[in-house]
């Protein structure tokens, strides 16, 4: 017998179990992450949480093994943030992942102790006092947030390709969320000679009449601000364009999955398995003080052909040919 054992009975019978199986046992942690989002879960794009446990897994945590998590959505109510926050502060999880512009100042606020890692692709860190530097963010925050003013020109010019003459754009979006988005589009829009008519949704229920409007304006595109509200009501804006015959452009690539024209913007599940990995790192010991908060590295370009023919465009071939991805 291993001399490395110890005997123990299990119903009347001896058995030797060994000491480093027996201690493997007893010093595995299970650590607790927090979950700070908006909407249910099920309306977000699956990718997206998918590449947040890939991301896990390559920092060797797994759920149900090592990691087990502590799930807060707001449901589409913004007020309710600080109170989630608040409630996995009083869990005293290891580490909270906030996702979005609501998520991410919430936990903020309930904490300067537990790490968070964020992904805020709406709001300018330094600018809203989140981090004092991208290379070293203090204090106990950090993750991914969008570098937006060149993302923008690239949105518009891109549209160019497509209507020629373009000089109307709609651009939809809440404008308390997206305040950093607009300004940079306004900046880019002026250097195009392109006017910008925004358009107010704060909920689902904007959301028709605000594309109804575009429509009546006679606005040549419209540009589909990044928000957790466009980004969940991802179909019903698809449809509503489609209705209207709106050439649209959006940030992510699930709006052109779920039937919107043409996207340019990061790569969302990589972002979030970004956000994994970092989760991981602090996790395993890390500061976020000390983990540079990080811009996306990957960008998109995807185009929807089924619905650029029911809009009756004809897209540039070298704009098809640039595309990442062509769904047919």
């Amino acid at each position: 017998m291993d001399r490395r054992a110890f005997i123990t009975t299990v119903g009347g019978r001896l058995l030797a179990v060994p000491l480093v199986a027996l201690a493997q046992a007893q010093t595995t942690r299970v650590s607790r992450i927090g979950i700070l989002t908006t909407g249910n879960p099920g309306a977000a794009p699956p990718a997206n949480w998918e590449g947040f446990l890939q991301g896990l897994r390559e920092s060797g945590y797994v759920e149900g093994h090592n990691v087990a998590f502590e799930q807060r959505y707001a449901e589409g109510r913004p007020k309710i943030f600080p109170d989630l926050a608040a409630d996995l502060v009083r869990l005293k999880v290891d580490v909270i992942f906030a996702r979005g512009p609501w998520a991410v100042p919430a936990a903020r606020a309930a904490t300067r102790t537990i790490p968070i890692v964020g992904i805020d692709l709406e709001s300018d860190p330094i600018a809203d006092g989140f981090i004092k530097s991208l290379a070293r963010p203090g204090g106990n925050l950090t993750g991914l947030f969008l570098d937006l003013a060149e993302l923008s020109g690239k949105q518009l010019q891109i549209l160019k390709e497509i209507v020629p003459k373009l000089s109307r754009v709609a651009v939809l979006g809440d404008p308390a969320v997206n305040a950093s988005q607009l300004r940079e589009l306004s900046v880019a829009a002026r250097s195009l000679a392109v006017r910008i008519q925004s358009l107010e949704a704060k909920n689902s229920k904007d959301l028709d009449g605000a594309l109804e409007l575009a429509s009546q304006r006679h606005a040549e595109a419209v540009i589909v601000l990044s928000n957790p509200l466009t980004l969940a009501a991802r179909t019903q804006i698809g449809d509503g364009a489609l209705k209207r015959k709106l050439v649209t452009m959006y940030l992510y690539r699930a709006h052109v999955e779920a039937g919107g024209l043409i996207s340019y913007g990061p790569d969302l599940p990589d972002m979030f398995r970004r956000a994994g990995v970092y989760v991981g790192r602090i996790l395993a010991g890390a500061r976020p003080s000390e983990l540079p908060v990080e811009r996306p590295v990957r960008f998109d370009l995807v185009i929807n052909m089924k619905t650029a023919k029911a809009l009756g465009v004809l897209l540039p071939q070298l704009l098809l040919t640039r595309a990442d991805q062509v769904i047919e």
